[in-house]
C-alpha cells in the first residue's frame, strides 16, 4: 500500500495546480470507500464538485462512539479486534505488560473507527485527533520542564477549557471507547498514539512513536495561553515554538498540518479549510499560500484571509506570517516544490513534537512504526 501511495502521490505531484478552481462543498459527509480512497491514494489540488447529501448531526456521532465502546460494529474485521481487546482488557491495567504487538492493535483499532465512523466535519475525525495530540504535546517549556505530553492534564476544566483546546472534547469522547477496549494504555499514551494514527491513515509519513507517558492529576494542568494564537504574526510564532525547543524551520514544518481539517466559528472563530482535501496531508498548503492570491474576507468575524478565486478556502494571520518573513518563506518555497522533503521533516518533528517533557525510561530504540491498514 505504501507503494501505490507514493506513486500515486509522485503522479499527482507532476501535475500542476489547476487554473481554475471551483467552490467546494462544505461538510459534506464522505462514504467510507471515498475517505480511504482520498486518504491513502490521492488528493486534490482544486475544489472538488458538491457530491450531494450533508452530515449527520453531532449526536450521530455520539451514538456510534458509544456503540463502539460496547463492542458492536458493523463492518467486516472489527470482530477480530473487538475479541483481542477485550482479552487484553480483562488482563487488568496493573499487570498487563504491553509488547509493540499490543500497541499496533491499539492503532488498528483506531484505524478502524477511523473508517466506520466517517460522519465528522468533511468525512474523518483525522484531523481533530492530530489536533488533540498535537495540543496535549504543545504546552512544554523547555525552561520550567513543564507541560508536554506526558499527563493528559487536558482532561481536566483548567485545560480543557482553554480557548485553543475548544473542541476538542470530540477527539477525546472518540478515544474513549479505545481506552476502554484497551484500560491498560495511560491517555498520554492514546492521545499520541491517535494523532500518529491519524497522520498515518490520512497519507502522510511513518510516524516513530513510544510509549512512557502517565497520566498526572489536576495539579499538573499548564496555564492558558502556551499554544498558538491564530490571529498574532511572526514574532509570536517564534516565542510559542521557540518556548519549546523548535527553530524557525519546525514551525514551518509544523505549520504544514494546516493541510488537513477546517476552522469552526464556535471555536477559535474563524471558519473554514485550507486546502481542498483537508482529510489528506499532502504539501498543498505550501502550494497554495505561494499561488494562490489571497485576500482579507469581507465577514463579521476576525481576521482572516480567503482565495479570490473561489472564496472557499482560507488562510490566518499565522499562515500569511510564512511567506512574508524572510527566514520562513524559502522552507515554505522548498516544501511546495518537494513533498518528499516536507514528508521527512514533519515525520522528524512531530515524533519529537509528541515527546516533549516525557521522562522515557526506554532509548530511541524503542519507537515503534506502525504497519497502516490496507
Amino acid at each position: 500500500m505504501a507503494a501505490t501511495a507514493k506513486m500515486a502521490t509522485r503522479a499527482l505531484r507532476a501535475t500542476p495546480l489547476a487554473s481554475t478552481m471551483r467552490p467546494a462543498a462544505r461538510r459534506v459527509a464522505v462514504p467510507r470507500q471515498a475517505f480511504q480512497r482520498q486518504a491513502r491514494r490521492g488528493y486534490a489540488s482544486e475544489a472538488s464538485k458538491p457530491s450531494g447529501g450533508s452530515n449527520t448531526a453531532l449526536i450521530g456521532g455520539i451514538a456510534a462512539v458509544a456503540l463502539a465502546g460496547l463492542g458492536y460494529y458493523t463492518l467486516g474485521g472489527s470482530e477480530s479486534l473487538k475479541q483481542n481487546s477485550t482479552a487484553q482488557g480483562q488482563k487488568g491495567a496493573a499487570t498487563f505488560s504491553p509488547t509493540n504487538q499490543d500497541y499496533q492493535k491499539v492503532y488498528d483499532f483506531i484505524a478502524q473507527k477511523l473508517i466506520d465512523e466517517n460522519e465528522y466535519d468533511d468525512g474523518s475525525y483525522g484531523p481533530v485527533l492530530l489536533r488533540l495530540g498535537w495540543h496535549a504535546s504543545g504546552t512544554y517549556d523547555k525552561e520550567t520542564g513543564t507541560g508536554g505530553s506526558n499527563g493528559a492534564t487536558m482532561r481536566f476544566p483548567p485545560e480543557g477549557d482553554h480557548g485553543a483546546n475548544a473542541g476538542l472534547v470530540a477527539a477525546r469522547d472518540f478515544l474513549e471507547p479505545v481506552k476502554k477496549a484497551f484500560p491498560w494504555i495511560s491517555y498520554s499514551d492514546l492521545w499520541t498514539l491517535a494523532a500518529a494514527c491519524a497522520i498515518q491513515e490520512m497519507g502522510g509519513p511513518d510516524i516513530h512513536w513510544r510509549p512512557g507517558r502517565a497520566d498526572r492529576d489536576i495539579s499538573y494542568c499548564t496555564p492558558d495561553g502556551r499554544l498558538p494564537d491564530a490571529s498574532q504574526g511572526n514574532d509570536h510564532l517564534r516565542a510559542i515554538f521557540h518556548r519549546m525547543g523548535f527553530n524557525d524551520q519546525d514551525i514551518v514544518t509544523l505549520s504544514g498540518a494546516h493541510a488537513l481539517g477546517r476552522c469552526h466559528t464556535d471555536r477559535s472563530g474563524f471558519e473554514g479549510p485550507w486546502t481542498f482535501s483537508p482529510i489528506t496531508l499532502t504539501n498543498d498548503y505550501y502550494k497554495l499560500l505561494l499561488s494562490e492570491r489571497w485576500q482579507h474576507r469581507k465577514w463579521a468575524g476576525p481576521v482572516q484571509f480567503e482565495d479570490n478565486k473561489t472564496k472557499s478556502i482560507m488562510m490566518l494571520p499565522t499562515d500569511m506570517a510564512l511567506v512574508k518573513d524572510k527566514v520562513f518563506r524559502p522552507v515554505v518555497e522548498r516544501y511546495a516544490k518537494d513533498q518528499d522533503a516536507f514528508f521527512a521533516d514533519f515525520s522528524r518533528v512531530c515524533t519529537q513534537l509528541f515527546e516533549l517533557g516525557v521522562p522515557f525510561a526506554t532509548g530511541e530504540d524503542a519507537r515503534i512504526t506502525f504497519k497502516r491498514t490496507e
